[in-house]
């Protein structure tokens, strides 16, 4: 399978007038084709800042970045950010309107992708009907709208309770899949990384370097759901455990 991001001895360096912090260090990782990959470790050690330089919001200080040619990247941040004034479908349609890509074609493939993936009672509905799942499928939606490759997920599911949680990760798990994306996910939540990944990327304490990354070999990798009842479970969750300083 082919490297749709590489990335060697990333650097991110803040600066203020006072001084500088260094934030993320010596970052080196390969992604294949189709791979998920979440990326965990301690509050305020980089992950979300790993994410920003990726997709360009904020600037590297060192090192090389390289997107496989012609690939293209969609970010999904924590919150769904929809914009209560639009109905659901213009809402999905704002990239490509932002983009300048809005066309009969385009609008349909947004239709279909709603039509598909349960929000076809919904496409003219107003964010404030929908459950708080529903918002973030619609969220995903308007990221896939611009058919990108690599999908950016920032905490995709932090704004939601327990049960709603679990269903819509299966929810984008399945759609991620069945559309063939790439995806990075940062989450704070190790069951959620191991249920849903294939591999782990445990970072440290500040500056960020890679700790460890876990291959996530289950004996029946199925749904996010599902995963958590497979008997490698409590193994990978228990390294992991012991391998992220909460303390810090």
């Amino acid at each position: 399978m082919d490297n749709v991001l590489e990335i060697k001895n990333l650097k991110k360096i803040y600066h203020t007038k006072e001084r500088e912090t260094l934030a993320v260090e010596d970052f080196t990782f390969n992604l294949k084709e189709g791979e998920f990959v979440a990326i965990v470790g301690p509050s305020g050690c980089g992950k979300s800042t790993i994410l920003s330089v990726l997709c360009g919001l904020e600037e590297k200080s060192g090192g090389n970045i390289k997107l496989k040619e012609g690939a293209k990247i969609g970010y999904m941040l924590q919150q769904d950010s929809l914009f209560e004034w639009r109905n659901i479908l213009d809402n999905c349609l704002l990239g490509l309107e932002i983009n300048k890509n809005l066309n009969e074609e385009t609008k349909e493939h947004v239709i279909n992708l709603l039509n598909t993936y349960g929000l076809k009672d919904f496409i003219y509905s107003y964010p404030d009907n929908l459950s708080g799942g529903m918002r973030q499928r619609v969220a995903l939606i308007r990221t896939l709208a611009t058919n990108p490759d690599l999908l950016l997920m920032d905490e995709p599911f932090s704004a939601l309770d327990y049960q709603s949680r679990l269903a819509i990760s299966d929810d984008i798990y399945n759609i991620l899949k069945k559309e063939k994306k790439t995806m990075i996910m940062i989450t704070h939540d190790i069951a959620e990384a191991i249920s849903v990944c294939s591999k782990v990327i445990v970072l440290s304490s500040r500056p960020a370097v890679i700790k460890s990354i876990y291959d996530i070999d289950l004996e029946n990798r199925t749904t996010p759901i599902n995963n958590r009842k497979d008997s490698k479970f409590s193994y990978y969750y228990d390294k992991i455990w012991k391998d992220i300083d909460f303390h810090v």
